[in-house]
């Protein structure tokens, strides 16, 4: 009993201790119940302000499109989760005096669990102050890429999401995206690159995109890379030290994805520079390719199969396309039995649509269908999906001219950009063109017939003006189609190939067109060819090849185009002269060529290219080439003397291009040098396009005048003579491309691109003495005055000498010229300018105003589009002259004295409607005085881009709700930013998503 007693009584004392350490416990929270709720307020409201703190940080990144962490948003989340939970307790805290102990004890608890989470929280937050993004220091996460959308097709939709689910799946490094030709992988993982685009939380560091070639070309690919990184491309470096630098450069980022798009062949990453996404945790890497092979030789983790669009979506793709007269009653039921023979392939809707569009005879529509229900024999499996319903768009072309000059453009290597101008030139040797038409009316009918080629989709815009290109896919239908031909056609395409070597056991008699261009040939086969019927050989593009041996060109006697552009030749071989069918030569940027034989064999050669060749003299019997229209003798820095007579015997020449160049014709011969001169010009009666150097202004007489109507194009370079060094073009294109070829030709290296313009580039010549040049200026487009003298004495007697206008002068620059300003007296009767569009304006030291320097002039600016003024020193603002309806661009840089844009105190002009009410874009850049826009109660309703750098007086901007919908792009020093006064709120957070701060002007905003 004794023991049992024991036993029981340790029991009890035990129990009451643990029983007394509960109670004590539960009376301590209760005791400490007030202090608790107290400490708990005051820990949230540190918290609190932490997370205003870095919500502003991702707000801001955000808007400079960096991509946050996906733990600082997952901490954002606990952290209002927290809130609402604390606030739970302080609401129950308010009826405190209710409680009785067991609540106020159990509240207590609770907000002591709050207060350690509360605690850790802080302690996370602070960690991520400072540091909410993953992408310092490199470009944006994912750039845009414009396309058609997939949003209202099911079956696309379905794919781009299994392969966004599989982005999100750990186990899965690299995807491969692969089916036949054509059925639209390129636009799925283009949609899938903008979907990455609008998430808000970035699951990858950067995503590049990558096109491949379906001739595979590392460098090529490495480059794009590198320039995707931002990581600065080094000259003549190796492939192995970009591909180390690529790898480091990467190995950097965290959670890379690469999209590799149009894969033909196996690609070595570690070739590439790319780290292996399994070494690289959460990297991936997705490929598409036409073929499930290149997914199994890369090692894809998944494959995706994109398949072709169901009937609904084929329907809805091809009527889009065909517009609404497939879905008229008559039409419908053939529509949509064409659309069925599309086999769902989205390439062929689209294409097959647009040959059909706005075709309302029944007649075409039964014709299509039945061409393509016929059977025709093409290559197996994939091709036979793909290629009949592309070839009918081909077989739809009016004429086999026509179809000739589509077949023509398969020549050039994939993804080529072709010039235009070339194209002209070859279809005019092959006879694709009338050779009766002249220069202007034979290229007026290649853009017509371009344009068809472009409204069937069979072609499309190139990556510059005045190009285009083939869709990969219509290439290979072209090349398909050529080797079908029995009529003479054949092609031997091997373009792009990276060959080495010209293999002859290829090249035969039958084929019609041979293309080695864009290869690295280092020799041309030395012996006899046998291409008898060949009218055309490409060849440029080889730059190691030097040498062409001499009997290479015998078996190609029946040759019409031969184009040895960008190659290393040395000289040409006499064989060349037993062509007696050529009609093209292209041997532009051959610099080591100095000489050429004889050409007087050639009498049938119609076009000669020349450019910046290292020729000294033109080659001996020229002048005998009686048939010649184009001879291009541009950058050409060796050339300084042209006999005199050579040109003048060329009596079908149509263009002839000189600038620049080093020859300057003199405006009459000088009888001791007996050089070309601007006189025998005149003489050649057929001519339509002339750009040349000339030593001074020449004298054109009004009867001169009928000569300068003839010409389409002109560009008269004149002044002194100076050493010609090769200037290379602007690469940066801030609004486009035009803009870039308007600053080239206002600077004088303007190369022709269009027709009907007329340039005149007068530098470093004193304008008091030449009274003659209202002529000159009466039917010419654009007039440059470059570091002139007299330019206020030239302009008055413009307007006491002149009858008429300039009405075709469109744009106007004046750089570096002394003049003064207008004090009164002599002034024209009218405008003299009344359609000037552009006006440039750099480095005058005179003048108050635009207006007070042309005031003379009467300009009213009517038609105006774009003004640019850089340094000019003594400008105090822009323009008093009135409305300006059609201006779209004002551009003013370093004019340190401007302190507004119009001077309102001298404008008769007082309406209420602001002064430009076209205005999209405008540039102001280090401009520290200026202060005043426009008046207050101004709106630009238009106004699209703004950029304003150093021009800290700058308060507000003509910009509302009402008109801030139209702003795309506004760009500034963030402090100027946050100073500017609005009239109201709102319209500042409605223009934030817009305004991207800038620290530094960029290169091209300081360039001259």
């Amino acid at each position: 009993m004794e023991v049992v007693g024991a036993v029981v009584g340790e029991v009890v004392v035990a129990t009451g201790r643990v029983l007394c350490c509960a109670i004590y416990s539960k009376m301590k929270n209760t005791v400490k119940f007030q202090s608790n709720l107290d400490v708990l307020k005051k820990e949230m409201e540190c918290l609190l302000a932490l997370r205003d703190g870095l919500k502003n940080e991702t707000e801001l990144a955000e808007q400079e499109e960096k991509v946050v962490r996906s733990q600082v948003i997952e901490w954002l989340k606990k952290v209002e989760e927290l809130q609402l939970k604390v606030n739970q307790i302080q609401t129950v805290k308010l009826s405190q005096l209710s409680l009785n102990c067991s609540k106020r004890y159990r509240i207590s608890r609770e907000a002591t669990e709050k207060l350690k989470d509360i605690q850790g929280l802080l302690e996370a937050g602070r960690s991520h102050s400072g540091a909410v993004t993953v992408n310092h220091g490199m470009p944006r996460v994912v750039e845009r890429i414009p396309g058609p959308t997939i949003q209202d097709q099911t079956t696309p939709s379905k794919t781009l999401a299994e392969i966004m689910a599989l982005l999100s799946d750990d186990e899965v490094q690299s995807i491969g995206i692969w089916g036949m030709g054509g059925v639209g992988k390129t636009t799925l993982v283009r949609n899938l690159n903008n979907k990455l685009k609008s998430t808000s939380v970035q699951p990858f560091g950067i995503v590049i995109w990558v096109t491949i070639s379906r001739n595979l070309d590392i460098k090529k690919v490495q480059k794009q890379i590198a320039e995707r990184l931002n990581l600065p491309l080094m000259m003549e470096e190796s492939m192995e030290r970009l591909t180390n630098r690529l790898y480091e450069k990467l190995e950097k980022v965290k959670f890379f994805l690469l999209i590799l798009d149009d894969v033909w062949v196996k690609i070595d990453l570690d070739n590439l520079g790319v780290p292996r996404p399994e070494d690289n945790k959460g990297s991936k890497i997705i490929l598409t390719t036409r073929f499930f092979d290149v997914c199994r030789h890369m090692m894809t983790d998944r494959q995706v199969k994109v398949f072709v669009l169901n009937d609904d979506e084929s329907w809805q793709l091809f009527s889009r396309n065909a517009g609404n007269v497939a879905s008229l009653e008559h039409i419908s039921p053939f529509a949509k039995a064409i659309a069925r023979e599309c086999c769902g392939l989205p390439l062929a809707f689209v294409t097959m649509g647009a040959a059909m569009r706005e075709k309302t005879k029944v007649e075409l529509w039964k014709h299509a269908l039945n061409e393509l229900q016929r059977s025709v024999s093409c290559p197996p499996h994939i091709e036979d999906k793909i290629y009949k319903p592309l070839k009918w768009s081909y077989d739809s072309l009016e004429g086999e001219k026509m179809k000739y000059c589509f077949l023509y453009c398969s020549l050039f290597p994939e993804d080529f950009s072709i010039e235009i101008s070339e194209l002209a030139q070859c279809w005019l040797a092959e006879g694709l063109l009338d050779e009766k038409e002249n220069y202007e009316d034979s290229f007026n009918r290649v853009i017509n017939l371009i344009e068809i080629l472009k409204d069937s989709c069979l072609l499309e815009n190139g990556a510059r003006m005045d190009t285009v290109k083939m869709h990969d896919v219509i290439r290979d239908v072209a090349i398909w189609i050529a080797s079908l031909l029995e009529d003479g056609c054949k092609s031997l395409v091997c373009s792009g190939s990276g060959l080495s070597e010209m293999s002859i056991v290829e090249l035969s008699n039958s084929l019609k067109r041979v293309s080695f261009m864009n290869n690295k040939i280092i020799r041309l086969p030395d012996c006899v060819v046998q291409c008898s019927e060949a009218s055309t050989l490409l060849l440029q593009g080889n730059v190691p090849l030097d040498r062409v041996p001499e009997r290479f060109l015998q078996g190609f006697e029946a040759l019409r185009v031969l184009n040895m552009s960008g190659t290393d030749i040395h000289s040409l071989p006499l064989s060349i002269l037993q062509l007696g069918e050529l009609r093209t030569l292209l041997l532009r940027d051959c610099r080591n060529l100095k000489e050429l034989p004889p050409l007087e064999g050639l009498s049938g050669l119609q076009v000669l290219d020349l450019s910046a060749t290292g020729i000294r003299e033109l080659p001996r019997g020229m002048e005998n080439l009686s048939n010649l229209k184009q001879l291009n003798l541009s950058r050409n820095i060796h050339l300084t003397t042209i006999q005199a007579g050579i040109i003048y015997r060329l009596s079908c020449l149509e263009v002839l291009m000189m600038t620049p160049s080093a020859y300057q014709f003199s405006v009459k011969r000088s009888v001791q040098e007996a050089m070309a001169c601007l006189e025998e010009l005149k003489c050649l009666e057929r001519l339509l396009v002339l750009y040349i150097r000339l030593e001074r202004i020449p004298y054109f007489s009004y009867e001169d005048l009928l000569w300068m109507d003839r010409l389409r194009q002109f560009y008269f370079s004149i002044g002194p003579t100076e050493t010609y060094l090769p200037t290379r073009h602007e690469k940066k294109q801030k609004v486009g491309d035009f803009r870039r070829n308007r600053r080239e030709k206002r600077m004088g290296n303007f190369f022709p691109t269009r027709h009907e313009e007329k340039v005149v580039y007068i530098r470093r010549l004193d304008l008091r003495s030449e009274e003659l040049i209202g002529p000159l200026l009466s039917t010419a487009n654009y007039l440059i005055l470059g570091h002139c003298l007299g330019l206020s004495d030239m302009l008055e007697n413009l307007v006491l000498n002149s009858v008429v206008c300039f009405a075709g002068l469109k744009s106007l620059t004046i750089q570096g010229c002394s003049g003064s300003v207008w004090q009164g007296g002599c002034a024209a009767d009218s405008d003299l300018l009344p359609n000037l569009e552009e006006l440039y304006l750099e480095q005058l030291n005179y003048g108050k105003s635009i207006s007070e320097l042309f005031g003379h002039l009467r300009l009213r600016f009517l038609r105006l589009k774009l003004i640019q003024v850089l340094s000019c020193s003594q400008m105090e603002y822009l323009f008093s002259c009135g409305c300006l309806p059609k201006l779209e661009v004002i551009e003013v840089r370093r004019c340190y004295r401007l302190d507004e844009l119009f001077s309102y105190d001298s404008m008769q002009y007082m309406a209420p409607d602001p002064v430009v009410p076209s205005l999209k874009i405008l540039e102001l850049i280090c401009l520290p005085e200026l202060r005043t826009l426009c008046r207050d109660e101004e709106i630009w309703w238009h106004l699209e881009q703004v950029h304003v750098f150093k021009c800290n007086l700058v308060k507000k901007l003509p910009l509302t709700d009402q008109n801030a919908e139209k702003i795309k792009e506004i760009k500034g020093d963030s402090q100027w930013w946050n100073t500017l006064e609005w009239r109201a709120d709102t319209t500042k957070s409605n223009l934030l998503p817009y305004f991207h701060p800038i620290t530094r002007v960029n290169e091209w905003e300081f360039r001259d």
